[in-house]
């Protein structure tokens, strides 16, 4: 029993490691619903203050969004993708830490019902 409990750590202990040594794009993908409350005015001036870090924030590499038309309609009512590049797991740590977008945190908050984070690294196809 002792061995199998050594053998469970170290499997997760080596499963972190590997997570943190991570290289390659890390995509962070973010997406948000709106108070009923917020004006289209309102929801655009998040959307603009959003894509607004592109450029002033240096460790994102690329970003893109859009707004969802799927004809599947299973959004679950969010309506605002954002996707953005990083190098590295320190970089979007950085970013999240960065005085620009902690500011445009301050302009999201009193319209955001929900956010849906996603981040991952760009596996290839083999």
């Amino acid at each position: 029993m002792k061995k199998l409990l050594f053998l469970f750590a170290f499997a997760i202990s080596l499963t972190a490691t590997q997570a943190q040594n991570r290289t390659g794009q890390l995509k962070h993908i973010v997406l948000f619903t709106f108070k009923a409350s917020s004006t289209p005015k309102e929801v655009e001036n998040v959307a603009k203050t959003f894509a607004a870090l592109y450029g002033k924030v240096p460790q994102v590499k690329k970003m893109e969004w859009g707004i969802n038309m799927s004809p599947e309609h299973l959004d679950q009512g969010f309506t605002h993708c954002f996707t953005l590049t990083f190098n590295s797991e320190k970089d979007l740590a950085d970013y999240q830490q960065n005085p620009d977008h902690k500011a445009f945190q301050a302009v999201l908050k009193p319209h955001m019902d929900k956010v849906f984070v996603v981040d991952y690294f760009v596996e290839p196809n083999k």
